[in-house]
């Protein structure tokens, strides 16, 4: 995958919960989880804002790009 998601990392520094943060965005824990786990096709721009406002950070502190190999690219 070439975006990687980095909710894990800013939870754990934030010392909250996926639960607290489905709670403040307002956003089921479902949804939140496949974000989390990286399963996500999408993400709508007013979910990342609310993301970003409850854990006070900028969408480049929650989105990764992650070029993909060479070999990857061609067997796909």
């Amino acid at each position: 995958m070439a975006i990687l998601v980095k909710l894990d990392d800013l939870l754990h520094e934030r010392r909250m919960t996926l639960t607290e943060l489905s709670e403040q965005v307002g956003i089921t824990l479902a949804n939140l989880s496949v974000l989390k786990t990286g399963k996500a096709r999408a993400v709508r721009f007013s979910t990342l804002e609310a993301i970003c406002a409850a854990l006070d950070c900028q969408p480049g502190d929650l989105l990764a790009y992650v070029p993909e190999t060479n070999t990857r690219r061609r067997s796909a």
